[in-house]
């Protein structure tokens, strides 16, 4: 377990253990660039990280400092206990290669968070059809009032933003510095991490 801060190089991923009560502090060091965050139970890994079970008990999809978020198994994964900016994304999906061909036709394509998530997951037993909705960091996605239509805008996080979440059991972490230019601000930054054990 170290307190140093470990860089995530931008369009990449990694992934790594946190223990139970273990503080997990994902950094934006440039500012507007997003991080999408999964968590497995580590002895498990059939109990995943869970969007639809988060959202519905936190009755928001504005998730911030004081909110849990929720395993397919309705537990308790990860406690969100500081948070500097206050606008994440737990609706879109990690971007793939096909978000690529979908959204930017123009662009040469990329594998994207999915793929990166995918390769960093692999020697956790964690294979692509286990990749849900990730908890995007930072990631700014405002829904219409009236229509429910979805933007995804620049972030908000500015350069040395953080949110700390606190294990509630041994996970498996998968994190990335995202790949998707609008999602980024139309750039690509590095992210940064730290643990500090219980």
């Amino acid at each position: 377990m170290t307190r140093e801060v470990t860089v995530i190089p931008e369009r990449s991923g990694t992934a790594f253990r946190l223990p139970q009560g273990a503080a997990l502090t994902v950094i934006d060091p440039k500012g507007e660039q997003v991080a999408d965050l999964l968590a497995y139970n580590a002895h498990d890994i059939d109990e995943v990280i869970s969007s639809g079970r988060t959202l519905d008990y936190a009755e928001t999809i504005r998730l911030t400092t004081g909110h849990t978020l929720y395993s397919n198994r309705s537990r308790p994964m990860l406690r969100i206990v500081a948070d500097s900016v206050g606008c994440h994304d737990f609706l879109l999906t990690p971007c793939s290669i096909d978000t690529f061909l979908h959204f930017y036709p123009d662009l040469p394509p990329h594998r994207g968070c999915f793929g990166n998530l995918a390769e960093a997951l692999a020697p956790y037993g964690v294979g692509p059809d286990q990749i849900p909705v990730a908890f995007n960091c930072f990631m700014n996605v405002p829904v219409d009032g009236d229509s429910g239509k979805l933007k995804v805008l620049p972030p908000t996080s500015k350069a040395g933003d953080s949110i700390v979440l606190r294990a509630e059991m041994d996970l498996v972490i998968g994190l990335t510095a995202c790949s998707a230019p609008d999602s980024n601000g139309g750039s690509f930054k590095p992210i940064h991490y730290r643990i500090d054990p219980a």
